[in-house]
């Protein structure tokens, strides 16, 4: 009797998945069912389109989008700096150096016990008012009267609101990068210690034992668990709308409060963070069976 591989076994539907999946659809008709008799409720979706789709006085980009791209380049500039961040401390705590261990679990452990709103509130303001005049950025940051090449704009957006983008980069970075430390940290204690002699024994240089070695095996061992940070970056950006970052979920609660079409528009914005945070489980998905191969 021939052996069905493991993972074509895997793809096979099972009678479980078929009475999860019939559940599933009977609840959704039943929602759809009581929503259509009991919600009193006039959806104005052509008004709401029609808003989210109109060019600014100015002759910009609508106001959605201009959030929309402002989240994306939130995102992007966050993860940099958590995988950049994360990966330094993970090192640092994986190291038998108590200069390295201890001060890296001190910021761990601050950054994972403080609620994620307190922390944002501390660190902005803290910033603000602290930290930037101290760097000499204010010039930069506050009072830049040039005009930004196209380089500039499509990195860092409006120059008036650079202050506020590296307040919620560093916000969100440096958030994540405790969460990206452990992943990294037990990423390294999981490589066998033969790997480590192996290295050793063949006389080669910290780097190259770390470049060829490795890292190949630790990133495939978190790459489940770094996607799952990444995609709660993304979403833990909507938290820096408080501090008046002008991303989705600002520009959406703006949106929503002047015009009134509260349902309408925060389900696009909800649907919007789910192309974005899906389209990261297919790439690290995709990243993931590249590393299986």
């Amino acid at each position: 009797m021939p052996i069905m591989p493991q993972n074509r076994m895997a793809k096979r539907i099972k009678p479980l998945d078929i009475i999860l999946l019939v559940m599933c659809a009977m609840f959704a008709l039943w929602i759809y069912h009581r929503s259509s008799e009991g919600v009193n409720y006039i959806w104005h979706w052509q008004e709401t389109f029609s808003l989210l789709f109109t060019p600014r006085a100015d002759g910009g980009l609508p106001y959605f989008f201009q959030g929309l791209i402002a989240t994306i380049r939130l995102s992007i500039w966050g993860i940099v700096l958590a995988l950049v961040v994360g990966t330094l401390l993970g090192l640092a705590r994986f190291s038998s150096s108590l200069w390295l261990n201890k001060p890296a679990n001190v910021f761990i452990q601050l950054v994972r016990n403080i609620p994620p709103l307190v922390f944002v509130f501390i660190f902005y303001f803290f910033i603000s008012n602290q930290l930037i005049p101290l760097l000499g950025l204010s010039e930069v940051l506050r009072d830049y009267s040039g005009q930004p090449n196209a380089i500039q704009s499509f990195l860092f957006g409006p120059a008036n609101l650079w202050e506020n983008l590296l307040s919620g980069v560093l916000c969100v970075g440096l958030l994540s990068s405790a969460y990206v430390a452990e992943v990294v940290r037990s990423g390294l204690n999981s490589i066998d210690d033969g790997q480590w002699e192996a290295a050793d024994s063949l006389g080669m240089s910290a780097w190259v034992k770390y470049r060829y070695v490795i890292a190949p095996q630790v990133l495939k061992a978190i790459t489940p668990a770094l996607a799952g940070q990444t995609i709660s970056l993304v979403k833990d950006t909507s938290i820096v709308s408080l501090i008046s970052i002008q991303e989705m979920t600002f520009v959406g609660t703006e949106i929503a409060n002047s015009s009134g079409f509260i349902f309408e528009v925060w389900l696009i914005v909800g649907f919007a963070y789910l192309v974005l945070c899906f389209g990261l489980s297919l790439f690290f998905r995709h990243l993931e069976k590249r590393h299986q191969r």
